[in-house]
């Protein structure tokens, strides 16, 4: 297993929010996330660490406007410990924007090898007939300084009919804590592309649609993150800027501070402060907002302030959760004025659940003289193995999770209630940290009252992208209190196993035969075992009653 400090990177995605909004994730025309964030902040962290290179971002407002800038998820190339090699090898055909399949089929693949403590060796190549590239570098551990890494890549893409292009890209990447300081710099990088450098989407692109536009020349990304713990207060600034060899140049940068104090007898009042800017293309895009919170009931009342493009929004809310964190709703109602229009009420409000099988919310948003909204999302995935399949909330883009059995009993609540089993029995937990132990429990509190959990926590401890599998002992029937007579009128010896049809063990025999049993079902034949054989059987009554102690007859078994 790998430290944390060699563990996978997984790209974050941070924006603004004017309204209840739809953020949409998408790299080379496919979708990766969407999902509706209430007004605010929003913060994305679920992509899949295996999402390497630019993300486009699109944020569309309740109001039809839409925001749209560019991330680069490219990090510091992990180490490797000495002696080690990490590979991943993905082979088939690449989609177009209208989801058909096109293009030759490729081969892609990465390697690191781990020369020693300080450094490691990678590369990388992708193979798809007229196109291919190959990528190699190195990775070294500066200790105190940090991480540095360097790769040159070198591609050859022959477009049919025309010339053949050949480029060389070269990248310089960088990574630092700063222990005393309490900060980091994330990531720090910069690339250079010569003209002719494509990469696998471009020649896609120039050979299908004659596009040969968009030809990156440098990159320079840096995030900074800072905290100061005595003031109670967090910085963050990011900033990317791609200059092309044929159009405008691309700037994003964005920068916020958040601090928590207590006031008037208030614990954690929090204030927010963030400001982004956008150049795409020749289009600017600004935005500043301003959030403060306070903690109210059980939830939090808020105002927030934004400004974008000269249009401000004036917003008063109340945010809260309830159903130990599985139900939680906003109510905000404000005013939008500047901009040259007439200033407009507004109101709006956001739900969510998260259901055993899916997420949910629903939104709408009105508009004084405006317009009307309403929405509703649903995302969840499905996980299907030889040991059993299960549709799940979470964990869509796959990633590491956890199949959970429970005996063939549907309807058992795992993990806080936020896994419920299906009617076969299996549930899949997806709030799994990889390389760490995981303890997985069956929520006891709202078991029903005809299920009982002989085993009820199971611990693993997997590998990224694993799906790992346990069981729980779980019995599912009455319980009774029972007192067992043989048929001379003894009893069964202490220690005696009885077991249903199905040969689970439902209990064990006590002094002058007395047994508390659990999952018992009216009318079935009971086996009582001791000497490592059945001796004994006990008939139930249909009309058992579990508050009811009996005196069943254990008789030899026919």
């Amino acid at each position: 297993m790998l430290p944390p400090r060699l563990r996978g990177y997984a790209p974050q995605i941070t924006g603004i929010a004017e309204t209840n909004a739809r953020v949409v994730v998408s790299q080379q025309g496919r979708v990766l996330y969407d999902s509706m964030v209430p007004a605010g902040p929003f913060s994305i962290q679920d992509l899949d660490s295996s999402v390497r290179g630019r993300l486009d971002v699109e944020v569309i407002e309740q109001n039809g406007r839409k925001k749209t800038f560019q991330v680069d998820t490219a990090s510091v190339p992990y180490l490797t410990r000495p002696g080690q090699v990490r590979y991943k090898l993905v082979s088939g055909r690449s989609r177009g924007y209208g989801h058909e399949t096109e293009g030759p089929v490729f081969a892609t693949g990465e390697a690191s090898w781990g020369l020693s403590n300080q450094w490691s060796l990678y590369g990388g190549a992708v193979l798809a007939g007229d196109y291919n590239a190959l990528a190699a570098g190195a990775g070294w551990d500066l200790g105190v300084p940090g991480t540095l890494s360097a790769d040159i890549t070198q591609s050859v893409a022959r477009i049919e009919g025309e010339r053949t292009f050949q480029g060389k890209s070269w990248r310089l990447s960088y990574s630092k804590r700063f222990d005393n300081a309490d900060a980091d710099i994330t990531f720090a990088g910069y690339r250079f592309s010569e003209r002719n450098y494509m990469t696998m989407e471009q020649y896609l692109n120039a050979r299908y649609r004659n596009d040969y536009s968009s030809r990156e020349k440098e990159m320079y990304t840096v995030t900074l993150n800072k905290n100061v713990a005595d003031w109670n207060t967090s910085f963050n600034l990011q900033y990317s800027r791609q200059t092309y060899w044929d159009i405008r140049k691309t700037d994003y940068y964005t920068v916020s501070v958040n601090r928590y104090f207590n006031v008037f007898g208030l614990q954690g009042v929090a204030v927010g402060l963030s400001a982004s800017r956008s150049k795409y293309l020749g289009r600017d895009n600004d935005s500043a907002y301003l959030r403060i919170s306070v903690p109210l009931g059980t939830g939090t009342a808020s105002y927030s302030g934004s400004m974008s493009n000269d249009r401000y929004v004036n917003m008063a809310g109340y945010t809260d959760t309830f159903n130990d964190g599985l139900d939680s709703y906003s109510l905000n109602a404000g005013l939008n004025s500047g901009g040259g229009l007439t200033s407009q009420r507004q109101i709006n409000a956001y739900y969510s659940h998260r259901s055993p099988l899916a997420n949910l919310s629903a939104n709408i948003a009105s508009l004084q003289k405006g317009y009307t909204s309403f929405g509703v999302s649903a995302s969840g995935g499905a996980t299907i193995t030889g040991k059993g399949a299960a549709l799940h909330a979470g964990g869509m883009s796959g990633g590491t999770r956890l199949l959970v059995d429970t005996d063939g009993v549907g309807g058992v609540p795992v993990d806080g209630g936020q896994v419920v089993t299906n009617r076969w029995g299996t549930g899949v937990v997806t709030d799994i940290s990889s390389y760490y132990r995981n303890i997985t429990s069956v929520d006891l509190k709202r078991l029903p009252d005809d299920v009982e959990a002989t085993r009820s926590v199971v611990e693993s401890a997997l590998t990224e992208g694993a799906i790992g599998y346990r069981k729980f002992s779980v019995l599912k029937g009455k319980r009774l209190f029972a007192i067992l007579r043989l048929a001379d009128g003894s009893q069964p010896p202490f220690g005696a196993s009885v077991t249903s049809e199905k040969g689970r063990e439902l209990g064990m025999v006590a002094d002058e035969g007395l047994a508390w049993l659990s999952g018992v079902t009216p009318g079935e034949t009971l086996s009582v075992n001791w000497d490592e054989k059945i001796q004994c059987q006990v008939n139930v009554p249909e009309t058992a009653i579990s508050d009811q102690q009996l005196l069943l007859p254990c008789t030899p078994q026919k």
